[in-house]
């Protein structure tokens, strides 16, 4: 599976921002996908994932962020919403098929004033 990632950037705090992975097959073929990020100098963690019934995130996003998936346009978003500078990180875009895990390119995110 290819994945595509696009709408990283720079915004302030309490901003705004919406990701999207555009998967290179069908999402129904697609057991989860899912937004990781990684912050300078920290591990690549779980940020959200989604299945066909169901959603999950980590603890530090709840309530501010939400992942959703368009299955007509085989694309996974993630809403970002009151946003902090921890938010800062890489997101990647992750999907898992058939025992197969595929990463997309990596999308920038600053949070800064």
């Amino acid at each position: 599976v290819q994945l595509q990632a696009s709408g990283g950037g720079l915004v302030q705090p309490g901003g705004t921002l919406r990701l999207s992975c555009a998967a290179s097959v069908s999402i129904f073929s697609i057991n989860a996908m899912a937004w990781y990020r990684e912050a300078p100098g920290k591990q690549r963690e779980l940020v959200a994932s989604i299945t066909s019934d169901r959603t999950n995130y980590a603890d530090s996003v709840k309530g501010r962020f939400t992942i959703s998936r368009d299955n007509a346009k085989n694309t996974v978003y993630l809403a970002m919403n009151s946003l902090k500078p921890e938010d800062t990180a890489v997101y990647y875009c992750n999907a898992q098929r058939r025992g197969i895990s595929s990463w997309g390119q990596g999308t920038q995110v600053t949070v800064s004033s």
